[in-house]
């Protein structure tokens, strides 16, 4: 197996919208609507699956949504698979979804991240198939910050292409957008400013890192019920794909830093951080404890690998978003100067 990029997206095409884990409500139409208006003028179609009900915690049943996500990515009439968001449970397709004929089919773009992570990082991993986490069809609206690429980039370019982004020294620390009532917000609100941490070493976020390695993570909530089992084993993915190494990334989304340390731990313990040149850990707002923070937490589980840390990278979910391929080449630098993660899609 080799890592298999989708053709790029080119004007015309069919984009498909489906909700594998939680649906849309009706409150927040507008803001779906909205969104598939900026993929559409891109030039592409926009075709929504029957699976997209918000009135529970999950859009259809778990056979409904199987069914739906497998039809998507098989149907070559169909070039992108892009979900409004994540949600809790999207687990539940892992036993149904056809991985044979998954494997089998041409390949297609699937997008998104936190629960989405469920899907794509085994997606990427049993299939070579790349995927791309970062900015779901809910966050598409947004004006991209200057150094920083959209989903609608990265699936759109040629196989081969090589593309840096650099963070862009703001993101959001308080609250979130109100889609109830302002549906078409485009202008992403950064109120902190802030660059990327180094946590192992002396601690002060200094220390130049370079290093490469072919990309695969997600978020931790999601990957860390996967550790241990056939759809996340990364060294089997390592050895067939990137003998030199992975750059693994992860980012929390909500949970406490108990919660974190525990899973980073037990991910550790099943291999998954076994093949790492380095690790990204994305920022996050999830709480500390009163005697761990989020940034402890990731070195009380993972600083004893000995592999360069770099925390506070726009790979989760804070805003702004930096979309990194499931899959691709990848090489970070990070110096007291400049940070950049760049990929390429061979």
């Amino acid at each position: 197996m080799s890592v298999r990029y989708p053709r790029p997206l080119r004007p015309g095409d069919r984009v498909g919208v489906t909700s594998p884990s939680s649906g849309v409500p009706k409150e927040l139409q507008g803001r779906l609507d909205a969104a598939i208006r900026e993929v559409e003028a891109q030039g592409y179609e926009v075709v929504v699956g029957r699976c997209m009900s918000g009135d529970g915690h999950v859009s259809a049943p778990a056979a409904d949504r199987a069914a739906e996500l497998t039809a998507m990515l098989t149907d070559p009439g169909i070039r992108a698979v892009v979900p409004p968001w994540g949600g809790e449970t999207a687990i539940d397709l892992l036993p149904l979804l056809d991985w044979d004929r998954l494997r089998e089919a041409e390949p297609t773009w699937l997008v998104g991240f936190s629960d989405l992570s469920t899907v794509m990082t085994p997606y990427t991993l049993l299939t070579g198939t790349a995927t791309v986490h970062g900015n779901n069809l809910m966050d598409t609206p947004y004006r991209v910050p200057e150094g920083l690429l959209s989903w609608l980039d990265i699936v759109a370019a040629p196989a081969g292409h090589r593309f840096t982004q650099t963070p862009p020294g703001r993101h959001r620390a308080t609250g979130r957008d109100d889609y109830r009532t302002y549906p078409d917000v485009r202008e992403f609100t950064l109120d902190t400013p802030g660059r990327w941490t180094r946590l192992d070493g002396n601690g002060n976020g200094n220390g130049d890192v370079e290093a490469e390695g072919r990309l695969i993570g997600g978020c931790i909530e999601m990957l860390c019920n996967l550790a241990g089992t056939a759809f996340l084993d990364a060294s089997a993915f390592a050895r067939a794909e990137s003998p030199q190494g992975l750059l693994v990334y992860v980012e929390a989304g909500g949970d406490d830093a108990f919660s974190i340390c525990r899973n980073l731990h037990g991910m550790r313990l099943a291999g998954f951080f076994d093949t790492a040149n380095a690790i990204l850990v994305g920022r996050t707002s999830a709480p500390g404890t009163d005697s761990l923070t989020q940034h402890e937490a990731v070195l009380d589980a993972l600083g004893s690998l000995g592999v360069p840390i770099i925390a506070d990278v726009e790979c989760g979910h804070v805003p702004p978003y930096l979309p990194i391929v499931n899959g691709a080449r990848g090489r970070v630098v990070h110096t007291s100067a400049r940070s950049e993660l760049t990929q390429t899609l061979d």
